[in-house]
């Protein structure tokens, strides 16, 4: 049931949104299904021991979608729901971006390009470590265009880290536009490929192809695993869905109204067909 999950989700993160009167919808909607698969289906994590030395490593490198992180890690049980509540206060620990304050969260996130490179040293420790744990990271598309990305993707694979699996968020959108016309991107997978990382491609709102590729890794032994995510800004809402003015934008009532029966409408068709 984790597409329906996703869908539960969405409204929380839209809800989180309204009542703080900020946000990073778009994006946020664009990789739920993403973190859903991560935290409830491949992620090795015990939410009572948030630092336990063995548990895999999550980056969210794409930092200003922290809504959706903070929603699927009160699922997941690493704080009370309640806290959401406090989202954007003067005297909260939830930030616009995540920090180590929140149970859960690796490192703080948001300036665009340094979370691979953190992600590789923890990969690179645990090879070094004897350790069995894993790294995952995930990262923007727009973020694609800072050049420290492309560093920590040579010394991945220059460090054959097949421990550690990169996912892009491809939504094809950023706050300036179409990420091709600020920064061309493509062919993303192939460049990729270039500095040596298997390249796994999929739909990253499809459920099932999200399990499918995060039970694949590592998808090639003694390199570092990078899955291409194609997904659509704003997904699950007909009127936020790859729109760039919603990378940051709140709903007004009667926007918050309709996404809610939309998503509805949508949630209790996921559960009839029990997906």
């Amino acid at each position: 049931m984790l597409a329906a999950q996703s869908l539960e989700l969405r409204k929380d993160i839209l809800s989180l949104i309204k009542r703080a009167n900020g946000g990073h919808t778009g994006g946020c909607l664009s990789s739920i299904d993403i973190l859903v698969g991560l935290y409830f289906h491949a992620l090795r994590i015990d939410p009572a021991m948030p630092r336990d030395p063995g548990r895999d490593r999550f980056v969210m490198s794409k930092g200003h979608s922290a809504e959706g992180l903070y929603c699927v890690l009160a699922k997941a049980g690493f704080f009370p729901a309640l806290v959401l509540e406090q989202y954007g206060r003067f005297d909260s620990t939830l930030y616009g971006h995540p920090t180590m304050n929140v149970p859960g969260v690796e490192m703080p996130t948001g300036a665009l390009g340094h979370g691979l490179a953190v992600g590789v040293g923890m990969a690179l420790a645990a090879k070094r470590d004897g350790a069995s744990y894993r790294t995952f990271v995930l990262m923007g598309d727009g973020e694609q265009a800072e050049g420290s990305v492309w560093e920590a993707a040579m010394a991945g694979s220059h460090y054959g880290l097949d421990n550690l699996v990169g996912i892009v968020d491809y939504n094809g959108l950023q706050i300036s536009g179409k990420v091709d016309d600020v920064m061309r991107l493509s062919p993303l997978g192939d460049r990729w490929a270039a500095f040596g990382w298997k390249v796994v491609q999929i739909d990253g709102n499809d459920m099932g192809q999200v399990i499918g590729a995060l039970d694949s890794v590592p998808a090639k032994a003694g390199s570092p695993t990078l899955i291409l995510a194609r997904t659509i800004k704003g997904k699950g809402v007909s009127f936020i869905e790859n729109q760039v003015a919603w990378h940051h934008k709140v709903p007004t009532d009667e926007q918050y109204a309709q996404a809610m029966r939309e998503l509805d409408t949508a949630i209790a068709s996921a559960r009839e067909a029990r997906v």
